[in-house]
């Protein structure tokens, strides 16, 4: 059985790992069917998602950044429309405090910052001050120029070394280190090898951050649905990627991945009941 604790409560799961819904309130999402709102959200809760993630500004390749007012006005009615009808768990996709602050007064549960802390730096003060899990991601550069730069030496052990160092500065910021969660940013600055390299390697990154003195940090999250590398190994259109999606959640499971976020809700379900039963 999977653990997670949350501020004041914890959630469980039977399947070999989390599932993540994905609603982008965004005009700019990588898929145009993950733009929506409560509704969607509801419904995945209603299909078997553990969490939900809202995000208000869109990370793909090429996007651009949102001002904090804009990424606020897109979530917050959000936020506050999925708490009338469930108290499960919701994570928000921000890199910024302020939009931290206005999303947890809302009810928010979870942190998603794809800067590691390194763009809100204070945001790990804030974090441990709620007792929320975060999710530390790693990336290179910026949305809008993150692709021009995919060369690593041994992206393994560089991007280990990245995200070992980002769970150290949580813990010394008062973060729980059984509430980071740790996720390798699948085509965040990244090509096909290393993409699929990080793919096989949530268990060696576990492995690494045990070695470096932090047993606690349990979680890895895999974000692979419908991205590019997806579409570069099936030659199919973001919208025919569902398929391949399932399939490389699932090997990523078997690699060591404990969180899944993904845009199909119910199918991934189906595949962790099949992977958990054979």
């Amino acid at each position: 059985m999977l653990k997670l604790e949350l501020s004041n409560k914890y959630i469980t799961t039977e399947r070999p790992a989390f599932v993540m819904g994905i609603v982008n309130v965004t005009p700019d999402s990588i898929w145009e069917g993950s733009r929506s709102g409560a509704d969607m959200a509801l419904k995945m809760f209603e299909e078997g998602a553990d969490i939900v993630d809202i995000g208000g500004e869109s990370s793909r390749p090429g996007s651009d950044y949102v001002s904090a007012q804009e990424e606020c006005e897109r979530i917050i009615p959000v936020i506050t429309e999925i708490r009338k009808h469930t108290d499960k768990p919701i994570s928000v996709d921000t890199r910024k405090l302020s939009v931290m602050q206005e999303a947890r007064k809302a009810g928010a549960d979870i942190v998603n910052d794809i800067s590691a802390l390194e763009d809100s730096p204070e945001l790990a003060d804030y974090c441990a001050s709620e007792k929320m899990p975060i999710i530390l991601m790693h990336k290179r550069g910026i949305p809008v120029i993150m692709q021009e730069n995919t060369e690593y030496a041994n992206p393994v052990n560089e991007i280990s070394a990245y995200l070992i160092g980002r769970a150290k500065y949580a813990i010394e910021h008062g973060i729980d280190a059984k509430k980071i969660i740790l996720d390798t940013g699948i085509g965040f600055g990244k090509n096909l090898d290393t993409n699929i390299k990080l793919i096989q390697a949530s268990q060696k990154i576990i492995d690494a951050i045990h070695q470096a003195g932090i047993p606690e940090v349990q979680h890895i999250l895999m974000a692979l649905s419908r991205k590019s590398c997806i579409g570069e190994i099936t030659g199919k259109k973001v919208e025919d990627r569902m398929v391949g999606t399932l399939a490389a959640n699932l090997l990523a499971v078997q690699y060591g991945a404990t969180m899944l976020r993904v845009h199909d809700v119910s199918e991934t379900i189906d595949m962790l009941a099949v992977l958990g039963r054979i």
